[in-house]
């Protein structure tokens, strides 16, 4: 029987009517024919999930909705923004940027992690979706295992980064300045991953008392620090960047293992003194669990194709990050090893 043939018999019932010999008894028959289909089932069974048709040329039918879970304005923001434009024209179908911020980018995050597993809804995410299983109202539910790696897009260290307006020039002189009485020196965060890294900061530098404070995304943090309202806050590069050319703002430490190309003389925060401070941001795409693999890897190549265009490469390098395109695979091996660290830094300062 040919391949093909015995496929759409396999995925068909077998019955009673099942055609069988003539010359045979009727029940001896029938008996016979539904063993012998249901047996090359079976054994042909991987043969035939290898062989079913995948379909690398898959677009979307309908506009597809990049969901960026936090505020307009910050890194992730703006990373979604320089590949979506792109992602559109490739596929004939609008690519739109939904910024759904709130409960440190849970409130968005559910929203894929429920949505139809067709490829038209996709999820733009940052590490700190590997810190949401912490939260008590997730009951321990890993968001990851009901979301698809797609794809890496780029990646940027962290940074340290304090208000233009203090006499603040690097990480000695922070801790110095907040080491003073009343000092009065607060720590801004604007999801779970910068909250552990300004409580690893506070803790290695013995400022228990310093508060940590919560806001929704980068923006409020970056408006409080160039008003003089906020101390210090461990952020991304990207939303820092633009006003630490202009002196608003003052990058004093990058946490990657070598220094920013976007800032070749700023110190990394080990070169400063601060050896256990490593963090590195990555922007990914996720998309809902249950979506095919064919639909996954061609979302994952229309977005290495759209990164190539000199306009997505120059917003990143605009926002301190570095293109960083992935295979699923390789995006998946990446979120394991960050998972390994960050759920270590979790145990020792728990985010509830």
């Amino acid at each position: 029987m040919p391949l093909i043939a015995l496929r759409q018999r396999c995925r068909a019932p077998i019955s009673a009517h099942a055609s069988a010999p003539a010359d045979a008894p009727r029940t001896v028959s029938i008996a016979r024919h539904i063993v012998t289909v249901a047996s090359a089932c079976a054994v042909l069974a991987p043969i035939l999930a290898f062989a079913q048709p995948s379909n690398p040329d898959w677009r979307p039918s309908r506009p597809v909705t990049l969901v960026v879970p936090y505020a307009a304005g910050g890194g992730t923001d703006a990373t979604a923004r320089a590949v979506a434009r792109r992602l559109g024209e490739r596929w004939g179908q609008p690519v739109l940027v939904e910024n759904v911020g709130g409960a440190d980018g849970l409130i968005g995050t559910r929203r894929v992690m429920d949505a139809k597993p067709d490829g038209h809804t996709l999820l733009l995410q940052v590490p700190s979706l590997l810190l949401m299983k912490y939260q008590s109202s997730l009951k321990g539910v890993d968001p990851t295992s009901r979301l698809e790696p797609v794809s890496a897009l780029a990646m940027s260290p962290t940074a340290v980064v304090v208000g233009g307006k203090l006499p603040i020039h690097s990480l000695k002189e922070l801790v110095d300045y907040c080491r003073k009485p009343n000092a009065g020196c607060s720590a801004g965060s604007g999801e779970n991953s910068s909250k552990l890294r300004a409580r690893l900061f506070a803790d290695h530098w013995g400022l228990k008392d310093m508060p940590v404070v919560s806001y929704r995304g980068t923006s409020p943090i970056i408006s409080d620090l160039v008003a003089g309202t906020l101390t210090v806050a461990f952020t991304g590069l990207t939303a820092a960047l633009p006003l630490h050319k202009t002196g608003q703002l003052r990058i004093i430490a990058t946490n990657g293992d070598t220094r920013a190309s976007a800032l070749p003389d700023v110190p990394t925060s080990v070169e400063a003194g601060w050896p256990d401070a490593y963090s590195v941001t990555w922007y990914g795409v996720f998309a809902p669990k249950g979506t095919p693999q064919p639909v996954v890897e061609a979302i994952a190549t229309a977005l290495r194709e759209s990164g190539k265009s000199p306009d997505v490469l120059q917003a990143f390098a605009l926002a301190g990050a570095d293109p960083r395109f992935s295979t699923p695979a390789e995006f998946a091996a990446q979120i394991r090893r960050d998972n390994a660290l960050l759920s270590a830094r979790a145990a020792k300062y728990p985010l509830d």
